[in-house]
């Protein structure tokens, strides 16, 4: 049986996900989603939109979606709701879980790699975060809850664009873009987000396609030939601040060493663990004639065998988002690495 993609939305307070959510909820778009909401969010699905069930915590919708308020464990609700769509008591074929405004997406994420029944019936597809165009930056700047966030989206949106100049969307692009170069951002205005922007994004897929926004590099100044090149971007317009939640882009096209790679990225995810939100690298091996793809959360990383490099340039490209790393520290020590 194929496993039921989920996709985290998470944005702070006012972000717009209740807006988002209720679009989710009522439009008739065929598809049958389950929303799992927490109850201590800033504002709850509007109880006029929904037609309850015989379920207390489970709520049924008018077009075949239902929607789950969390009492206890997300593994518990995940797990409920599995075994009320086994017995055929509802019906979906995707799940779309909202943390409140405040959370820290992480733990969320790490559940669908941990908790083995939950691995077993269901697939993370993507973190989608929502920032308010109007609040994000003070947000940003005063809570690192906010800047987490950022950190670990697949996806992000700039709501309520209407709301301020194109001047200051695009200085919040900027700073977004520098803490997480791996996330293409929109910004969306007076509506609501197509489905297929927040669906089946393959966010947590490993596979062979490492996208860095490519407006991120052109604003360096040098060469990213080079290998080891440093492309955190602390300058060009980041007007100043000093997010904790920062990203770096390594690139090299000399191979790596696979044993000293092996131990060096072990010895950094068990020091730096809980500080690296998301890696995600496409990897030049000696030895080899395929690419390595490798990506994690925390301290959880996984890595596999991807196509051959053919007629491509053999090259390695990684990128890592997190609080406060020692980003000399990590470069140099994966420039120790290459042959």
């Amino acid at each position: 049986m194929a496993l039921i993609p989920v996709t985290i939305l998470t944005g702070f307070l006012g972000s717009g996900k209740t807006t988002l959510l209720k679009h989710i909820l009522t439009e008739q778009h065929g598809k049958k989603i389950a929303v799992i909401e927490n109850e201590f969010g800033e504002e709850n699905i509007d109880n006029d939109i929904l037609v309850q069930d015989n379920q207390e915590n489970i709520v049924q919708m008018s077009n075949g979606c239902i929607c789950c308020t969390i009492r206890g464990d997300l593994v518990d609700a995940l797990n409920e709701l599995w075994e009320q769509r086994k017995n055929k008591k509802i019906s979906f074929d995707r799940v779309v879980i909202e943390t409140t405004g405040v959370a820290n997406p992480g733990p969320v994420a790490q559940t669908f790699f941990m908790d083995d029944d939950v691995a077993d019936h269901y697939v993370l597809d993507a973190v989608v975060t929502l920032v308010d165009a109007k609040h994000g930056q003070q947000q940003l700047t005063e809570h690192e809850e906010a800047q987490r966030q950022v950190g670990f989206a697949d996806q992000i949106f700039i709501t309520k664009t209407d709301l301020v100049s194109p001047v200051e969307v695009d200085a919040l692009r900027t700073r977004l873009m520098h803490m997480n170069p791996r996330a293409p951002i929109q910004g969306i205005s007076k509506g609501v987000v197509p489905l297929e922007a927040v669906l089946d994004l393959k966010g947590f897929n490993l596979n062979a396609k490492l996208d860095i926004d490519p407006h991120f590099l052109e604003s360096e100044d040098h060469d990213h030939s080079t290998c080891g090149h440093d492309h955190s971007h602390d300058h060009h317009g980041h007007a100043g601040h000093t997010d904790r939640i920062q990203s770096f882009v390594f690139r090299s096209d000399k191979p790596f060493d696979h044993k000293k790679l092996e131990d060096f990225l072990g010895g950094i995810l068990e020091v730096f663990g809980e500080k690296m939100l998301r890696y995600k690298g496409v990897l030049y091996v000696k030895g080899s004639n395929r690419k390595v793809v490798f990506q994690g959360v925390h301290q959880m990383m996984g890595s596999d065998l991807a196509g051959p490099w053919g007629a491509e340039p053999k090259q390695t490209r990684m990128v890592f988002i997190g609080i406060d790393l020692p980003k000399d520290t990590l470069l140099a020590g994966l420039e120790g690495c290459l042959v």
